[in-house]
């Protein structure tokens, strides 16, 4: 049998049940999820599904009040979907890798963008950097998840975690970072001097500092954010 036939390429490709529960990595870049109830996932993001589920884009007051305005102030406001059912539905966002995290009464602020799937039960709040939203395309928001359960989010290429230590504080460009400790409070700073290093003829280099205890999660691209429609 030739190595490029269609059942080689069937047999390396296929899905594979990996036993490993809610969440599960099909590829780097596709995300398997065994449904059983509801999930909140990004707008958009399924690919492919099977079995009863239904999908649903999130209503104006599903959250309360204060996430809607969270959520317009963002310019995100169609950004979830909830999935309801039981079945495999399996989602990615533009060929990002993706990373799971199960959370076990701990706390994360992911980048919105990046935020890919998280479980129903885990609380989450909108934080919208209100510092930088002038200054950046869009502005950046983050989103704050605590609790058990679990949460997906994504990266181009592979994501680096960077340490954070009591007096030694990390930098990072904004458009890079991905994720941080949910202890950890950015602070955000300019650095008149890299602005004229890179030629970068309008606004201020801006960069996040921080300070504390804990990690940041960053990215090898500089992503370029948009609000939505």
């Amino acid at each position: 049998m030739s190595k490029y036939s269609i059942q080689q390429f069937i047999q390396k490709s296929r899905q594979e049940d990996k036993g490993q529960g809610l969440f599960e990595l099909e590829t780097e870049r596709i995300l398997e999820v065994n449904l059983n109830g509801d999930i909140w996932a990004k707008m958009g993001s399924m690919i492919s599904y099977e079995g009863s589920i239904k999908f649903q884009r999130e209503g104006m007051l599903e959250h309360g009040l204060g996430k809607l305005m969270k959520k317009a102030l963002t310019g995100e406001g169609s950004q979830l979907m909830k999935a309801s059912g039981n079945g495999k539905l399996y989602i990615a966002d533009q060929g990002k890798k993706i990373t799971i995290l199960d959370l076990e009464g701990d706390s994360i602020y992911i980048n919105g963008n990046d935020l890919l799937a998280f479980e129903k039960g885990l609380d989450w709040d909108i934080k919208l950097m209100r510092r930088v939203a002038g200054m950046m395309a869009g502005g950046l928001f983050n989103v704050r998840l605590e609790g058990q359960g679990m949460v997906a989010f994504t990266s181009h290429y592979e994501p680096l975690t960077l340490m954070v230590h009591p007096g030694q504080p990390v930098y990072t460009d904004p458009n890079a970072t991905v994720a941080w400790s949910g202890n950890l409070q950015p602070e955000f700073v300019t650095d008149v001097q890299l602005k004229t290093f890179l030629g970068r003829g309008s606004g201020e280099s801006i960069q996040m500092k921080f300070a504390g205890d804990g990690f940041v999660v960053v990215q090898p691209f500089e992503e370029v954010y948009t609000t939505g429609e």
